[in-house]
């Protein structure tokens, strides 16, 4: 039966977006992140991107990032600029103490931008958090 179904609430794990200087090309780049902010890690961890709005939208991209440890982050993709008009939308699957958990972060068009900057968790940084 439907209400013998536990669906688990994911807690403490996040999606930042952050702007960081690339050596490489010498630019400032807008980059993903997932932060597991918990006392345990998260396996198997797999993150689906997608950019849209009313007329456009972006390839579907899919990450496998493995496993993140216990209060620390991993980066997900850098995001074009462009992308930041459009909703960016980071659906995040992993297991954790052997159960499956899946959760919808959605950064709405224009709400990634330095005004909206905050101190991240776990990271040393500064960029714009969605719990």
């Amino acid at each position: 039966m439907k209400k013998d179904i536990e669906i688990p609430v994911v807690e403490n794990v996040y999606i930042a977006v952050v702007k960081e200087w690339n050596e490489e090309f010498l630019a400032q780049d807008w980059n993903s992140y997932i932060i597991n902010d918990r006392d345990t890690p998260i396996e198997m961890v797999l993150v689906v991107t997608k950019g849209y709005d009313q007329d456009r939208k972006t390839s579907l991209l899919r990450h496998g990032i493995g496993t993140v440890a216990p209060k620390s982050s991993a980066k997900i993709e850098m995001i074009q600029e462009e992308l930041l008009g459009m909703n960016n939308e980071f659906a995040v699957t992993f297991f954790a103490d052997s159960k499956l958990y899946e959760k919808k972060y959605i950064f709405r068009k224009n709400t990634i931008n330095e005004n909206a900057f905050q101190d991240l968790p776990v990271m040393d940084q500064r960029g714009v958090l969605m719990k």
